[in-house]
């Protein structure tokens, strides 16, 4: 069996961040100046600002990738989520929301924001899965978000399963 690991942003994967969510995006809409920004620099877009970004990698192979953005001290957006289409419906977005969560869960973050599409229903079906709650879009984000969700984590009591990205890894 093969096994899928969540890991932390290389500069060896700066390129895969691009690559996948150049994949992800013109499939279902078409890049914006604002992802063009983030993707081109994702150090600077991302990393010196205090956010992080994770992969998912089998056998070598980067098959996924997601990012937390800080927004401010409390308040953390997660963006530019995307598996590669081959690798789909096999748990990699679950693994990369649930590495995210705890990576703000572990650093007292409040409040965790997403903008999304209805159109995407297995993704929003996976947000609310993971107690994301719709609210209103009341700021500009890019075209393509027609919804904004969140989830409050400094009320939540219930014990997250992983305990750090080495214990996190799946068996496909």
């Amino acid at each position: 069996m093969d096994t899928i690991e969540i890991i932390e942003y290389s500069d060896q994967y700066k390129e895969y961040f691009k690559q996948l969510n150049y994949e992800w995006i013109t499939n279902y809409f078409r890049i914006e100046p604002t992802d063009e920004t983030v993707l081109s620099n994702p150090v600077g877009a991302v990393l010196d600002r205090g956010g992080f970004i994770y992969f998912a990698r089998l056998n070598g192979l980067i098959i996924g990738t997601c990012a937390l953005l800080k927004v401010e001290d409390a308040v953390f957006e997660i963006a530019k989520m995307a598996v590669t289409e081959a690798y789909r419906s096999l748990g990699i977005g679950k693994m990369l929301m649930s590495t995210v969560i705890r990576k703000a869960k572990d650093m007292n973050v409040h409040k965790l924001v997403l903008y999304s599409n209805t159109t995407l229903i297995a993704a929003v079906n996976m947000y609310f899965r993971f107690g994301f709650r719709m609210i209103p879009k009341t700021d500009f984000h890019n075209n393509r978000a027609n919804i904004k969700m969140e989830k409050i984590l400094s009320n939540e009591t219930t014990p997250f399963s992983y305990e750090s990205l080495e214990e996190y890894s799946m068996e496909i």
